[in-house]
């Protein structure tokens, strides 16, 4: 089942044509009417359901939120930036940088399902090229060999034909260590001067002084006089093959 994912929306269009599901029937002693919602309608309120597990297995979300977030713990700010402007930065950083997946994927496959050249199982499977491309160029070869090996599955099983059920957990897990990788690079810098501020105050004989107070201010000066926000971006964008 090689688009289990797409399961409801991989159904031929003629299953859902005439085919309603009634909801409750309304009656007045004398006549009923039937209260019904097409399969189709159905289908897709269910499939959009799955649109936030999508987001984080299959786009460049994951490792964007990771090193906002250590980013965040490196510098000594417990809730500044606030969870959910960290969530909003991470979307709108996805939509920048799968900007050319959904460029493609709306070229080649929504607009043509539009206009009515091709049905809903060829679009599907048009979709499907771009964004397993974008996977694959960000998974190891090691993750995806343990991913096949865990499965029961040929190590030398063609890409093109690699279940999303393996891809998904191997795309995950080379996100992961990504994201963990650029973090440590982060974290550094902010390390050291947390050790030298801490090596200064036994010096002086302040022992009773947090360190963390002192060197907030100095990590936050240095993080804007090298514009870190923007560093910070265009690190994460590289990473992806971007710029």
């Amino acid at each position: 089942m090689k688009h289990w994912w797409w399961g409801l929306l991989l159904l031929s269009p003629s299953v859902f044509a005439n085919t309603d599901l009634t909801l409750f029937t309304l009656s007045d002693g004398e006549a009923s009417q039937d209260l019904s919602v097409k399969l189709e309608i159905l289908a897709l309120m269910t499939a959009l359901s799955l649109l936030p597990a999508m987001l984080l297995m299959m786009t460049s979300f994951t490792r964007i939120i990771i090193v906002l977030a250590v980013l965040r713990q490196a510098l000594g700010l417990q809730q500044s930036p606030p969870n959910k402007l960290l969530v909003g930065i991470a979307l709108t950083l996805t939509l920048f940088i799968m900007r050319p997946v959904w460029q493609e994927i709306t070229t080649s496959a929504y607009i043509p399902y539009d206009a009515g050249e091709i049905d809903l199982r060829e679009a599907v499977a048009i979709a499907e090229v771009p964004l397993r491309e974008f996977m694959l160029g960000q998974t190891r070869e090691t993750d995806l060999e343990k991913m096949l090996k865990i499965a029961g599955e040929p190590i030398d099983t063609p890409l093109a034909e690699i279940d999303f059920t393996i891809l998904m957990p191997a795309f995950v897990l080379s996100e992961l260590k990504t994201a963990f990788q650029i973090g440590f690079l982060l974290f550094l810098p902010f390390l050291v001067i947390d050790l030298v501020v801490a090596s200064v105050l036994m010096s002086m004989g302040m022992m009773m002084l947090s360190p963390l107070i002192i060197s907030l201010p100095f990590k936050l000066m240095v993080f804007v006089l090298v514009d870190g926000w923007a560093m910070t971006v265009g690190t994460l964008s590289n990473s992806f093959g971007m710029g």
